[in-house]
């Protein structure tokens, strides 16, 4: 493998600041270098749908150098070269509020349901809310049937395996020290980022908390997420400089 050039790829936790670094590898690499490609047009397939990722590296994996995009860590294994991987977590209660709250203010039919009525549809739970950051990192190819939609009976096989694929992510951020995530892309790689850029940013809404079950509700589904959460914490203090 030597003499291959060095490509990355990002793990795109939805609602973790992903698409704030998505704005500011644009000033740092040629649009050409980066995956989602100019041709995918803002098709969401293009961030979401593992086959669609594959067909476009097929046609474009001599120009690509970061590819970025709601797929799980396993994903690398189906692109046939070493990748530099990244990504950054966030706390599971604050990252499903902000998800909730994100869908109501961009999808029109659901503009008028509580967060609850979204937190309950079934697709959007087992897709993107379950234990959705231990879902990302522990997947395998052989469980993965619909990339970031694959619904996943968890284990607690699952949070050992996603503990230990973070362990092996070459840079982990957390999204509330985003700009620490950033200087270290800075340090490590030389890449001129720019100053901050916020972009997706919801604001909190009164039904937050429907008086407090909603927020229940999630800690108790998401104890897997809420586990990893601190494990990344621990091990993102562990390899931050004193």
């Amino acid at each position: 493998m030597s003499g291959q050039p060095t490509r990355f790829f990002f793990v795109h936790l939805q609602k973790t600041a992903g698409t704030s670094l998505w704005m500011r590898l644009q000033r740092h690499f040629p649009r050409e270098n980066l995956y989602p490609t100019l041709d995918s047009k803002g098709d969401v397939s293009a961030v979401i749908d593992v086959d669609e990722l594959r067909r476009s590296w097929r046609l474009h994996r001599e120009e690509l150098r970061v590819v970025t995009g709601h797929f799980p860590l396993c994903t690398v294994e189906l692109l046939g070269v070493p990748f530099t991987t990244m990504t950054v977590l966030r706390d599971p209660v604050d990252r499903t509020l902000s998800y909730l709250r994100h869908h109501r203010s961009t999808i029109a039919e659901d503009a008028n349901r509580s967060l609850s009525e979204i937190y309950d549809d079934p697709f959007r739970f087992h897709g993107l809310i379950h234990n959705h950051m231990v879902k990302m990192l522990s997947m395998s190819t052989d469980e993965m049937t619909d990339g970031a939609l694959t619904h996943i009976e968890f284990t607690t096989a699952h949070l050992d395996r996603a503990k230990a694929n973070l362990e092996s992510i070459d840079v982990v951020g957390l999204q509330d020290d985003f700009e620490s995530f950033c200087d270290e892309l800075t340090r490590r790689f030389g890449w001129k980022l720019g100053r901050p850029t916020h972009t997706n940013r919801s604001e909190p809404a009164a039904d937050d908390d429907d008086n407090g079950d909603l927020h229940d509700r999630i800690v108790s589904d998401n104890a897997l997420d809420l586990a990893l959460w601190e494990h990344a914490r621990k091990l993102v203090a562990a390899r931050t400089p004193e």
